[in-house]
């Protein structure tokens, strides 16, 4: 198996709908001409703000993975479907604003689109930030957001794909759910409050490698959102050691790595975990 580059894409996305969605495209051209053929956007990248009937208005149906995906599109999709067709990458759409079954909700999902600009693969978040963090500031996700139930791992040229977001990284039975379908990489696009993200981060990530010998790429947003919100940043791309090996600053940009697959097998090999497994 060939090595693969892929870029873990850093972001301060706000209210404004198309200057996200035209700051998405520069960073992923850029991080194609770089090299890299996997390129993940993170959560919210298309809108991040407090405006609940704003995000119900930009919501956007998605047709399903095996059916004529070409007619139709909404305005996030059609404009990320032409940028992965034009730029030629996988393009990870970290948390695309989907239209759900409740009029008052919509779903927090990750799409993957391949090359052609055809999707991949669909998940939904399955975990639902409804936490009170430090600094007394009360997030409840699920009043916005409906949950998903399935557990999806994208097939690659490179292997299986292995799905989630944000506050998934906190129920490390998801990963190990991966792990047993195939994952050899995966991925968790996010926008981590600065408060969790600080002392959470970093080693939440590299836990979640290091348990399932898998590489895991993170995109994230970085910085505030408005008076009130700001996420942490530091996307990322950590290898199945628990190495980062490549990491964003505290800026806009992205986080571009080459996976080694070879090494990625001789760890398996050497500490046989994933075949070790009693429960």
């Amino acid at each position: 198996m060939n090595d693969l580059v892929i870029a873990a894409v850093q972001m301060t996305s706000g209210e404004d709908v198309e200057a996200n969605l035209e700051r998405a495209r520069e960073l992923v051209r850029e991080a194609a001409t770089a090299g890299a053929l996997i390129v993940g956007l993170p959560e919210n990248f298309a809108y991040l703000g407090s405006r609940q009937d704003h995000r119900l208005n930009i919501a956007e149906e998605l047709p399903p993975v095996d059916a004529d995906q070409h007619r139709d599109l909404g305005p996030i999709l059609g404009a990320m479907r032409a940028l992965a067709l034009k730029a030629g990458v996988w393009l990870l759409l970290g948390g695309f604003p989907e239209k759900s079954s409740s009029s008052n909700r919509i779903r927090n999902t990750s799409v993957l689109l391949n090359p052609e600009g055809t999707i991949s693969a669909i998940y939904r978040k399955l975990h639902l930030f409804d936490v009170d963090v430090p600094g007394g500031k009360r997030f409840r996700e699920s009043e916005t957001v409906e949950a998903g139930d399935d557990v999806v791992v994208a097939p690659t040229p490179w292997g299986g794909l292995g799905l989630s977001i944000c506050y998934d990284l906190r129920f490390p039975e998801l990963y190990r759910a991966h792990a047993a379908k195939g994952a050899r990489i995966v991925a968790v696009p996010s926008a981590f409050t600065l408060e969790t993200g600080k002392d959470h981060w970093h080693v939440l990530l590299r836990a979640r490698a290091i348990e399932n010998q898998v590489y895991v790429m993170a995109p994230a947003q970085i910085g505030a959102h408005g008076p009130t919100r700001r996420s942490y940043g530091h996307a990322l791309v950590v290898d199945p050691w628990g190495v980062i090996v490549a990491e964003c600053a505290d800026q806009e940009g992205f986080a571009l790595a080459r996976l080694d697959f070879a090494h990625q097998d001789r760890l398996r090999a050497a500490l046989p975990v994933l075949t070790h497994r009693r429960l």
